[in-house]
């Protein structure tokens, strides 16, 4: 089982889970953040340091949420590692209780 970056991290992008992250298997795009499902150690740190509660357990994905899986496994391939936080976008509190956000996911 691996952890999985879902909707609410949309144009949100806060970085505290890349902190504490012991193996880095956080990955970086433009309006969102991914994690690398080979890198993944499943140690479960970064899901409690998300302000936007955006990281799940695989297997406790709300069903809606399933295709993150994939979206991730195949973002983490393509975009850089993120090792260090960062500044979250100025506007990401206004978008952290927005719902329905995949369209606006820049890939």
């Amino acid at each position: 089982m691996t952890y999985v970056v879902a909707e609410s991290c949309i144009r949100c992008k806060y970085t505290d889970c890349v902190d504490v992250c012991p193996v880095d298997c956080f990955r970086e795009g433009e309006n969102f953040l991914v994690i690398d499902p080979e890198e993944c150690i499943d140690c479960t740190l970064c899901v409690a340091e998300c302000p936007a509660n955006a990281i799940y357990a695989e297997d406790d994905l709300p069903e809606d949420q399933r295709h993150y899986t994939e979206l991730n496994a195949e973002l983490a391939k393509k975009w850089k590692p993120i090792i260090a936080k960062k500044t979250a976008p100025d506007d990401a509190d206004d978008w952290l209780k927005v719902k329905e956000k995949f369209h606006l996911l820049i890939r």
